[in-house]
Order: C-alpha cells, then sequence, then structure tokens
C-alpha cells in the first residue's frame, strides 16, 4: 500500500510538472501580468472562470486550456451585441475578465476586486473604474457560484451562471439573485437508460460526486433502472478534489470494483482526475464509461488523460450552432486582444511562436496559416461546448434585460435617466425572472422554466488516436421526450470500444436465458442475478429473459429446445404398426390353432382320454379360449364407441366361461376319485353332472357384473396427451375404475380357485388324471395376470393396449397349452397309449397296500402314528413333562411364600371385590361353558379313530377323527376368546401404579 502511495504523488508530481515547466520567456507572462482583463464601455459585466490550478507561489501550474473557449465566446457575444443596432443603441457593453482561483482561502478575491473595481480589493469602495458592473457571469462551478452568491446579494447583483445545472443553487430563498443558464437535465437520466437498455447492459457501477447534485442525479437514475430490471453492482461517492490526494485515494483504494463492463460517471469535472487516476490503479481501463458531457472531456490535459476513456460514450444536450462563432474562431488571434496575457501564453504553449505583441518572448514569428482551426492535440476548440453555448445565452441575457430596462426608464422620460443610462444591479431582477427571447440560432431561451423534459441528446463516443488526439465523435442521439426504445437512434458500426474489445461488450450480472428457459432470482441478490432453469415438460418459453414458461396447448407438445408448440401426431395400436401387425397375427394363429385342437377332439370324440377328461367341458373350453383369442383383435385399430364396449365385456365373460370350464373340470376330477370309495356320498353329486352348473352360475355372475358396469359407467372413447411426448393417443377409457377391477379380481378368484382345487387333487392316481395339468395351467393364469397389474399401469400409450392384449393371448395360450398340449401328444403321436386296455388289465391295489416302482406288485403299506420312540415324538413328550415340572415348581414357589406382597397382589381400590373372592368365580364359570361345548361335540359327532391312506405314499397313519370339524372349532374359538380377553385387560393395566403388578406380565 505504501508502495501505491508512493508510485501515486511521484506520477502526480511528473504530471504538474511536465504541465508546468516553462522557459524563461514564458515566465515574463507573469511577471508582467494583471490581476484581470478588462475593457471599457457604457456596461460593464463581469466574466468568472478558471483557466488553471496554481501554487501560490505560481511554481507550478496546472492548465485547463479548454476552458479558454468560454473567453472567446464571450469576446464574440459581447462585439456581435455591441454591433447590434437594435439591442442597446447607442450603448456598449465592457467587461472584467478574472480567473477564479483554486484555493478556497482566494475564492472571494478576484470578485472583491472586480466590485472594488481596481487591482485589490477595498470594499464599499470603486477604484479606477468610471462605471459599476451590472452584472456577474460565472460558470466554473457550482461551489464558487454558492460561495460568491451570498456576497453578491449584499450588493443585489445578479449573477448567471453558464455552468452544469445544479439544484443547490436553485433554492431561490438562499440564492435569489441567482439565474442558472443551463436546464435541468432531468431528462438526462431517461437517456442514459435509453442506452443500457439498447445495448442489454444491465450490471453497472455508478461513479457520482459526494454532494447534493450526484444524490439527486441518483435516485432519479435508480427509479428508472428499476424500471427495467437494471441493477446498480457499485455505488462509489467521489470525494472533491480539494481534500488532501492522500485521503482521497485511501478513500478510493478501499473500494472493490465488481466485473461490470459499464461504469456511470455523474458529478463536478474535477472528479474525472480522480477517476482517471482510479482507473490507472485498479485497472478498470478497458470499461466503458457512460457520462454526462458537462464535464467536457477534453478539458483536462493529463498527459493524455483519454487513454482511460476510450470508447466512453457522453451525452451532449443538442444545440443549434452559433452563426458566426466557427468563423470566429477560424480567424481570431492572440493580436486582436493585447491586453489578454492568457491568449498569448495559449498560442505561444500550443503554436510554440509568438504572436505580434506578445508580452511573454519572442520566441519566432507565426506563420500566416496559424489559427486554431489547425491545432492538433487532445483540445478541440473548433467544437462549442455547452458552457460556451450557455454563456453565449447568458450575456444575451444580461443583455436584453438591460435593453428593457433602458426602454422603460427613457419611456418615464426623466432627463437623468437618459444623461446617466447604466441602471442600477437590482433593477434587472424583475426582468430576468420572467425574461423569453430567441437567440441568433433561432431557439427560445427562457429562464423562468428550469425544467427540460423534452430535451434531445447528442450521444458522442470519445476515440482517442494513437498520436494523442482525442475526439468526440456523435454515434446518435436520443430524444428523452420519447418512450424507451423509439427515440434512440443509433449507429454502432462507427463506434469505437474500449481496448479489449472486438464487438458491443456485455454488462450482466447473469447470462440471460435463452429460449426454453426461465430464470429464477438469486436469494439475497439484485434481481439482474438469476439461475436460468429448463422449463418443465409440456411448457415454452420462446423469447429470452422469460420469467414464466408458457404451456402448450392440449394438441401441442414442446421441441427439443422446448422453444416451440408442435402439432401432435393422433395416434393409437393400428394393425398397419409392427407392434399391432404381430399381435393381430399371434391372435389368428393362436385361433386357428385352437378350431384344430377342437377338431382333433371332435375327431377323437371317442377315444380314452377325450372320454376320460370329460369331453363336453373340453369342447366349451376350447370354444372359450377361441373366444378369448379373437377378443383381443377387439383391443386393435382405431377405438370407437362399440369396440370400446365389447372390449371389456368380451373379454370378462369370455375368460369367465374358460376358468370357470377349468374349475369345473377340476372338481369333476376331485369327486370322480372321491366317488371310488364305499359308502361315499360324493357320488350322486359326480352321477347328476352338479359340476357342470358351474359355468352358468359363474358366467351368470359375471354378467351381471358387467350389466351394473355398463348401466352405471360404461367405457367411452377418450384421448391421452401425456403418455408421450408428440402423440396425442385415442384410447378407450374403462368408465369406472372400480367396475373394471370387479371384474377383473372376479375373474382372479376364480382362477385362485380352481388352482387351489387342482394343486390339492394333484397327486390322486389314475392313468388319464389331468389334475397336474389343470394345477400348472391355472398357476400360470394366475402368474400372468398378477404380473399383468403392476406393467399395466406402468405402461403408457400403445404399450398400454399391447400389453393389456399380450396378457389375453399369454394367458389364453397357457390354458391351452398346459391343458391341451399333452392330449394332442397321445392322441396324435402316441394314440397306443389312448386306449382303456392297459388300464383294464391293471388292477387296482387294495387300500392297505401300494404299488411299487415297476407298478408289477402291491406291497403292504406301513402302519404309522406319532409314537414315543420316534423323533419328533420324544422332544415333544420331553418338553411337556419339563414345563409341568416348571410349572409345579412355581406353584410350591407361591405356595411357600403365600404372605409376601407380591404373592397377594396390590389390594387397593378393589380390595372388596378380592376379599369375597369374586374373581375367582370366572374360573368355574369359563371352565363350564367349555364343558357345555366339548358334552354337545360329544353327543352329535365325537372324535373316532380313522386312517390315512393318501397322504403319504407307502403309509397308513392311524389317526383321530375329530368328528365334528365345526365343535372342534368352536371350542377353539372360545378358547381363543378368552386369550385375547385376558391379554386385553392385562394391556389396559399395564401402567398401574403398584409394585407388585402383574399385568407386563
Amino acid at each position: 500500500m505504501s508502495f501505491s502511495l508512493s508510485l501515486f504523488f511521484l506520477i502526480l508530481q511528473l504530471l504538474l510538472t511536465s504541465s508546468s515547466s516553462m522557459d524563461d520567456a514564458f515566465t515574463m507572462c507573469w511577471k508582467y501580468q494583471r490581476p484581470n482583463i478588462q475593457k471599457e464601455g457604457d456596461l460593464v459585466l463581469g466574466l468568472f472562470f478558471q483557466l488553471y490550478y496554481a501554487t501560490q507561489d505560481f511554481s507550478m501550474v496546472w492548465w485547463l486550456w479548454k476552458k479558454y473557449q468560454h473567453v472567446l465566446a464571450f469576446y464574440f457575444t459581447i462585439e456581435e451585441i455591441n454591433r447590434d443596432p437594435y439591442l442597446l443603441p447607442n450603448l456598449t457593453l465592457g467587461f472584467q475578465i478574472y480567473n477564479v482561483y483554486s484555493s478556497e482561502r482566494r475564492t472571494l478575491e478576484n470578485t472583491m476586486m472586480w466590485l472594488s473595481g481596481g487591482d485589490v480589493f477595498l470594499p464599499n469602495y470603486k477604484c479606477k473604474s468610471k462605471y459599476s458592473p451590472v452584472a456577474a457571469i460565472a460558470g466554473t462551478s457550482p461551489t464558487f457560484s454558492a460561495e460568491i452568491g451570498a456576497m453578491l446579494q449584499l450588493y443585489r447583483m445578479p449573477q448567471v451562471t453558464y455552468g452544469p445545472f445544479d439544484p443547490m443553487l436553485s433554492d431561490k430563498e438562499q440564492f435569489p439573485s441567482l439565474y442558472q443558464m443551463a436546464p435541468e437535465d432531468s431528462s438526462l437520466v431517461h437517456a442514459m437508460v435509453s442506452l443500457l437498455w439498447h445495448f442489454g447492459w444491465t450490471w453497472v457501477v455508478i461513479f457520482i460526486s459526494d454532494d447534493l447534485k450526484g444524490e439527486q442525479f441518483l435516485q432519479a437514475l435508480n427509479v428508472e433502472m428499476v424500471k427495467k430490471d437494471i441493477c446498480v453492482a457499485l455505488t462509489a461517492r467521489l470525494p472533491a478534489l480539494k481534500k488532501a490526494y492522500k485521503s482521497v485515494f485511501r478513500a478510493l483504494s478501499r473500494l472493490s470494483i465488481p466485473p461490470a463492463n459499464v461504469h456511470i460517471l455523474y458529478g463536478e469535472a474535477e472528479n474525472l482526475i480522480i477517476v482517471d487516476i482510479v482507473a490507472y490503479f485498479f485497472l478498470t481501463t478497458g470499461k466503458v464509461w457512460i457520462m454526462a458531457d458537462k464535464w467536457d472531456i477534453t478539458v483536462l490535459e493529463m498527459m493524455h488523460i483519454l487513454h482511460s476513456f476510450h470508447g466512453s460514450f457522453s451525452f451532449l444536450e443538442h444545440k443549434r450552432e452559433i452563426p458566426g462563432f466557427q468563423n470566429f474562431l477560424k480567424s481570431v488571434n492572440p493580436s486582436q486582444y493585447p491586453d489578454d496575457f492568457f491568449f498569448s501564453k495559449y498560442w505561444t504553449s500550443h503554436f510554440n511562436c509568438s504572436p505580434t505583441g506578445s508580452s511573454c518572448g519572442k520566441i519566432g514569428e507565426c506563420g500566416p496559416n496559424t489559427s486554431l482551426e489547425s491545432l492538433t492535440g487532445d483540445i478541440d476548440m473548433m467544437t462549442l461546448s455547452d458552457s460556451s453555448y450557455f454563456l453565449y445565452n447568458g450575456v444575451y441575457a444580461v443583455a436584453h434585460v438591460l435593453h428593457e430596462v433602458l426602454v422603460e426608464r427613457i419611456a418615464q422620460g426623466s432627463p437623468e435617466d437618459a444623461e446617466h443610462p447604466r441602471p442600477p444591479p437590482w433593477q434587472l431582477h424583475p426582468h430576468l425572472k420572467k425574461l423569453q427571447f430567441t437567440n441568433n440560432a433561432g431557439q427560445l431561451i427562457s429562464l423562468d422554466k428550469k425544467e427540460n423534459h423534452g430535451a434531445t441528446y447528442d450521444i458522442q463516443n470519445a476515440v482517442n488516436f494513437p498520436t494523442g488526439l482525442g475526439l468526440l465523435v456523435k454515434v446518435g442521439e436520443v430524444a428523452s421526450g420519447s418512450p424507451l426504445h423509439q427515440g434512440l437512434v443509433i449507429n454502432e458500426e462507427i463506434i469505437e470500444w474500449p481496448i479489449g474489445f472486438t464487438q458491443t461488450p456485455q454488462s450482466v450480472c447473469s447470462q440471460s436465458c435463452g429460449p426454453g428457459f426461465r430464470r429464477i432470482p438469486q436469494e439475497g441478490r439484485p434481481v439482474c442475478c438469476f439461475s436460468c432453469v429448463l422449463c418443465p415438460e409440456g411448457h415454452i418459453s420462446n423469447k429470452t429473459e422469460s420469467e414464466q414458461c408458457t404451456q402448450c396447448p392440449l394438441h401441442k407438445f414442446p421441441n427439443t429446445e422446448k422453444s416451440l408448440c408442435l402439432l401432435k401426431l393422433v395416434a393409437f395400436l393400428a394393425y398397419e404398426d409392427p407392434l399391432g401387425m404381430a399381435l393381430a397375427c399371434a391372435s389368428l394363429g393362436f385361433s386357428v390353432l385352437t378350431a384344430g385342437v377342437l377338431g382333433v377332439f371332435v375327431k377323437h370324440r371317442d377315444s380314452a382320454i377325450v372320454k376320460a377328461n370329460n369331453r363336453a367341458l373340453s369342447y366349451i373350453l376350447l370354444v372359450s379360449l377361441a373366444f378369448c383369442f379373437l377378443c383381443s383383435l377387439l383391443f386393435i385399430g382405431r377405438p370407437n364407441m362399440a369396440t370400446c364396449i365389447l372390449q371389456q365385456i368380451t373379454f370378462g365373460v369370455g375368460f369367465t366361461v374358460a376358468v370357470s370350464t377349468v374349475l369345473a373340470k377340476t372338481v369333476t376330477v376331485v369327486l370322480a376319485f372321491k366317488a371310488t370309495g364305499p359308502g361315499r356320498r360324493m357320488r350322486q353329486l359326480l352321477v347328476s353332472g352338479a359340476p357342470n352348473f358351474i359355468i352358468p352360475i359363474c358366467s351368470l355372475i359375471q354378467v351381471m357384473l358387467c350389466a351394473i358396469w355398463l348401466g352405471t359407467s360404461p367405457p367411452f372413447i377418450d384421448i391421452d396427451a401425456y403418455s408421450e411426448p408428440g402423440h396425442i393417443f385415442i384410447v378407450c377409457n374403462k368408465g369406472s375404475v372400480t367396475a373394471f377391477y370387479c371384474v377383473l379380481g372376479y375373474l382372479g378368484s376364480l382362477a385362485l380357485g380352481s388352482f387351489t382345487v387342482a394343486f390339492l387333487a394333484r397327486n390322486l392316481p389314475d392313468t388319464f388324471n389331468e389334475a397336474k395339468f389343470l394345477t400348472f395351467s391355472t398357476l400360470l393364469f394366475c402368474s400372468v395376470w398378477v404380473t399383468f397389474l403392476p406393467v399395466y399401469h406402468s405402461s403408457k400409450g400403445k404399450a398400454m393396449v399391447a400389453v393389456e392384449v399380450f396378457s389375453i393371448l399369454a394367458s389364453s395360450a397357457g390354458l391351452l397349452g398346459c391343458i391341451f398340449a399333452p392330449k394332442c401328444y397321445i392322441i396324435l403321436l402316441r394314440p397306443e397309449k389312448n386306449s382303456m386296455k392297459d388300464a383294464e388289465q391293471c388292477t387296482q391295489c387294495p387300500l392297505n397296500k401300494y404299488r411299487n416302482t415297476e407298478r408289477s406288485c402291491c406291497l403292504p403299506k406301513v402302519v404309522a402314528f406319532q409314537a414315543y420312540e420316534k423323533p419328533l415324538g420324544m422332544p415333544l413328550a420331553c418338553a411337556a413333562l419339563g414345563f409341568s415340572a416348571l410349572t409345579a415348581g412355581v406353584l410350591e414357589l407361591f405356595v411357600k411364600h403365600r404372605d409376601s406382597a407380591i404373592a397377594t397382589g396390590p389390594g387397593r381400590r378393589m380390595r372388596q371385590l378380592l376379599v369375597s373372592g369374586a374373581p375367582n368365580f370366572i374360573i368355574p364359570i369359563c371352565s363350564l361353558i367349555q364343558v357345555i361345548l366339548c358334552a354337545i361335540w360329544l353327543g352329535t359327532s365325537p372324535p373316532f379313530i380313522d386312517t390315512d391312506a393318501y397322504s403319504e405314499h407307502g403309509h397308513i397313519i392311524i389317526l383321530c377323527n375329530k368328528g365334528s370339524v365345526t365343535a372342534f372349532y368352536c371350542v377353539l374359538g372360545y378358547l381363543g376368546s378368552l386369550a385375547l380377553g385376558s391379554f386385553t385387560v392385562a394391556f389396559l393395566a399395564r401402567n398401574l401404579l403398584t409394585t407388585s403388578t402383574k399385568s407386563s406380565s
């Protein structure tokens, strides 16, 4: 930090000494100079401007030569008014020009000299002046105007300022004698925001002067930027240059400049020097600076100061050219104003020659073509500045007011006024307040209107050439009274951007969200800082910086970039689709195969295997399976109202017939084997054909469910626009999902019942027993439809329909293959087994015997029961004896400690019941009920000894048949109810506060 400070002051010293180095000839300018430049006249005006900063002893001088144009404009205006025969006729304007010192100690020094009329100031005295001044023209800075304003008010002296408008000076209570020629630049904010919005610059740094003017500008700028979502990355307040450089540099060194490429600059001209130094040390070069032209960028000749502001923009209020002023600048030279030593100094410094009559020594004769027009370098004297234009209007304003006052006095006919036409200064105020006139440029000038709402600004681009020449090039203009964008005209092709940019720079906190994205603000940061998020499914954004995505209509879908909605294609499972064609071919193929199997069975209807497996039920099953295969065709093709209704009805009824037929065949097999025993009551059911009634009964129930479905909420045509992007699927809506699952659930219950019965009969012996095949077929059927549910709900569009069709085909093919494939194999390929002769020659083994593996003889079955000698019987018996002994031990322990607290129980609130022994009656009562149940059991159908010759191959199990199964479950259920009651009471008493509570047990 100390090194930076040292380097800073070294550079500053070099800058000052280089600009103040003068040879011996130049020192003569200071030796013989007077404190002012004056010209005698009937009416005298005072002009105050600041041409240089100098030390007390003038050892170092810092020249601001661009401001000398103000003096030349003043000369031009005075001479033009004096030549005008209609304005102040027979009177001449004189002047006194003073340079304003930069020191605060000497601010009032020249003003007092002017009021005193001499080279020294003597308050309340007039020296060496025939006439007293009538008005002051000042424009160096608002601070200077404010400082001398209080003193001029004592003399009621009008002060007309030609500098930038300052709101502080517009306070008439504090400065009643001050008039500003510059309009209020309230519309400058609108012009700047228009430029920012045009180039998309939404992230800016603002440098303002640390005063009232800067704060008001900042407030107005923030209001306009908020409307257009332009954010401020940093606001830096620049201290006054009058402060010590060291403290200024330390204050600015604490700034952390954010990475914004656009910087806005507004304030007093002196702050430009500070910003240039900050730009040099903190690498803010290569930024786009936007500033007001009130600063007159080229005023400050500080060793190519424009290096920091190359490519910057300034706003110059559009003004008309003053007629004749350009010609005046081309022809003017110091010999025309020999008393103006400033002009001689300027001419000698920039042309390296001495004009005629110069008081600055003799360097060399100037050429005949030497003029301000031929001057090259950083200073452009030929371009009219704002301040010079306002000075021109200010002098004319005073001249018009003087003319009006004199006309009024002459009209009153006072002889004294005719001899002494000079009016006192205070008589000018009423006329200045209401003054309106049109200048020679054709512009209406009014001091009564301070705001300029409809101003037009020229946008100038600062260009710094390698030779050191800096120019302001007009690249556009903006009418601030027009809506944003409409009043801006700019030629981007001729704009020179700062070093480091080959195209239009960007200055944003976050990169723009392109089409297909929306922006989400970042928490705790300005609105310009956001994150880009892809639009959700089914939404688009077709422009940048979208805050919300737009949902596509139902018949459209977003493209992959989510920037455009495209028309969806209408789709369904058509026969032309590969999937639809494959399923249709499979359906027809299986239907033909089923018809072929039916033909085989009809042809061999008298064969043993067909007759043994109930050929009538086989025919029904084959016909129902053929319909099941064909009903899948209803799901393929463009849906209509008829197919939507027939799909589910045909599917439900057809499969119900098929599954109920399987159930009837399974029951028939079971009844057939149960009826073979002597005295079995199942024989009558088998002979009467009772199993065949299962088919119509089950089918009737399914028909009733379907009728209720169609009567309440039948299926209908619907569209599915969400399953697959880019497609609208025409589907059959099931209407009532509950009814659909009732139909499917009923079908599943039939299949589960068929599987259960077939599984229990799978081991029944017989040559043509199809119980095993029925078991496997129903198992496959159930597996298909159990798998169908999750797959169906996870599918979308055409896949959902294909899954249902595939499940129909797979389950139907499973029934067809598992039940009829073995039979067709025997009928067609092994006809020798399709005969009852082998079955008639075989002898059935008695009940107490079983066949050997070769089926050549019957072996006696082993009688078995649960004996003590068995590995399982012995552990069970030991466990019973062990638990009995443990129970007896616990009983003995309680008898021994019968008087202890835990044995006697709590006995607190229920003491009376406990003393009376009421709980003890629970035991005989509950036991008596169980005894009654057991007596009824024994009286109706008591247990008896029975044998089980089928459960285990090669064994006859001797067991106790329970007689009445109902009575057994009644006894067991009563016992369970007692256990449940005990658990409930103990659970409710588990938290009773007693030491010996048992409820937790």
